[in-house]
């Protein structure tokens, strides 16, 4: 009796766990609060649309490419130390980011902040693991801490449009600071320390083909949506998949790799890792493009495009948190079959209304998307941890963690990619723009309000009107063409749902 009370979590455990939620909140609101902020770092550093979807993209690039390794050195060192070091570096390298004067500055400040990340994320679940030994206990902590990586996400626009309504653009990145000081303060006195007593070999091969499978292949993405599929596309995606063929070929033959892929011979495991990763990439896309739309086409600042999303964002809280119960009676692969349905109808809805779509019917999109997501989010990641060996939840919880942040990258790369391309087919610019201006408005929908404002200053108020509503055409096409890219990427996530995590084990 006293070995089973003693394992159940008290106030200290409880008090733990909400202070593990500030860096997950942190780094799950920084994988979307630069959509909003996105049109003013465009106007004001003007970068092309290549280097606008690389500092978006870059950040989730690198934590996702380095979460293995630094869970590995977590391991190693103490996950509380790491933490530690990780949220210390991240703050600093915020405020960097924050005061960046050139789009290449805030790109390298993006990439350390993806670093930095890559250390907080993988000690936070393996802390949390270590702190609830009660089966019950963890399942709702492991709920949690769920709801809140999903709930970051759709907090990060309305925290930007908050910021942006009111201060520089600079100050979305400076909400690290506030978040990750009590980190600081507490951590030490309400997180117990935790090490892998047989961790595996720090293996550097292994390390640089992860990254090598990576980034070509996100590469060959971005650059085939922006300069159409080359030999620069074909050679980078050629190179990333011979490089993931050689990290999953050395990590097979080694007894404790850095990472163990026999855990994707498991279906239910694989299966819930996909529905994580597309249900990001649902989640991600739809935000890249429907801030842009709130504010460059309809015209609403940032604290009313992100009041819109409130909904949303509370349909997600509850979403996530109510599943939980739900599952005692439903089949978990039923459950998450209908929260993929939910986002699929969003998306649908989307694609067939296209830019004639109403203020009220955005919103209520966004709101089914966002509790389809919740729910899948929060099934899948429960069922990555149940579906493994006691003994492989850590691995487990890293795969988790980066199917999310491939998720936020392909969002981004795919069907902003997808929107890039059609924006800059459709876009007819009018006689009378230089050449200069022309290639800034078919770059992005923000270069085109940017050249729009130039030509009417300068007394062509015509050609800026019409090059105005060009830009908003072409960018209205390419909102419906990808959103029915995203309903079929919910349809082939339903199938996986449907046919992999059927496999639970019991």
């Amino acid at each position: 009796m006293t070995t089973l009370i003693e394992q159940r979590a008290g106030r200290k455990e409880w008090l733990g766990l909400a202070v593990l939620m500030l860096p997950v909140l942190l780094v799950s609101i920084d994988n979307t609060v630069l959509s909003f902020a996105l049109p003013y770092i465009a106007l004001d550093l003007q970068p092309s649309a290549a280097m606008q979807l690389w500092i978006i993209d870059i950040y989730p690039l690198v934590l996702a490419g380095l979460l293995v390794t630094m869970g590995s050195f977590g391991d190693r060192i103490g996950r509380r130390k790491l933490l530690l070091i990780g949220s210390t570096g991240f703050a600093l390298v915020s405020v960097l980011a924050a005061f960046s004067v050139s789009a290449e500055m805030l790109l390298l400040s993006r990439l350390l902040l993806g670093v930095f990340g890559a250390m907080i994320m993988p000690c936070t679940l393996s802390l949390l693991r270590g702190m609830f030994h009660d089966r019950a206990q963890r399942r709702l902590a492991i709920a949690i801490w769920a709801t809140g990586f999903s709930a970051g996400t759709a907090i990060g626009p309305i925290v930007g449009g908050v910021l942006l309504e009111h201060f520089h653009w600079g100050s979305v990145f400076l909400i690290a600071v506030p978040f990750l000081l009590p980190l600081l303060i507490f951590a030490p006195l309400l997180v117990t320390e935790s090490r892998d007593p047989n961790p595996g070999p720090i293996d550097v091969p292994a390390i640089l083909l992860s990254m090598a499978a990576l980034a070509p292949v996100v590469f060959a993405i971005k650059h085939t949506a922006t300069d159409g599929l080359d030999l620069i596309s074909v050679g980078s995606l050629l190179v990333g998949l011979l490089s993931g063929w050689l990290f999953v070929r050395r990590l097979l033959k080694q007894e404790n790799p850095i990472l163990d892929m026999r855990l994707f011979a498991v279906p239910a495991f694989t299966g819930s890792v996909l529905v994580n990763l597309v249900s990001v990439v649902a989640l991600v896309g739809l935000l890249f493009f429907l801030s842009q739309h709130l504010q460059l086409i309809l015209g609403l600042t940032p604290l009313q495009a992100g009041l819109m999303l409130l909904p949303g964002t509370v349909m997600m809280i509850v979403a996530g948190l109510l599943i939980v119960r739900v599952v005692r009676r439903v089949k978990v692969h039923i459950a998450m079959a209908f929260g993929l349905g939910l986002a699929f109808l969003a998306y649908l809805s989307l694609a067939i209304t296209g830019g004639s779509a109403p203020l009220w019917m955005l919103v209520a999109a966004f709101t089914l998307l966002a509790a389809g997501i919740a729910i899948a989010e929060t099934l899948s990641n429960d069922v990555i941890i149940a579906s493994v060996p006691p003994a492989k939840a850590g691995a487990a919880s890293a795969v988790s963690e980066t199917a999310y942040e491939v998720g936020a990258v392909l969002g981004t790369s795919v069907l902003g990619g997808v929107l890039t391309a059609s924006y800059r087919s459709g876009m007819v610019v009018p006689d009378g723009v230089t050449a200069e201006q022309a290639d800034a408005a078919r770059e992005t929908l923000a270069g085109a309000v940017n050249v729009s404002n130039e030509l009417e200053a300068g007394g062509m108020a015509s050609q800026a009107q019409t090059l105005l509503d060009s830009a908003f055409h072409a960018f209205d096409a390419g909102s419906t063409v990808t959103s029915a890219v995203g309903a079929v990427l919910m349809v082939g996530a339903i199938f996986l749902a449907l046919r992999m995590v059927s496999k639970t084990p019991a």
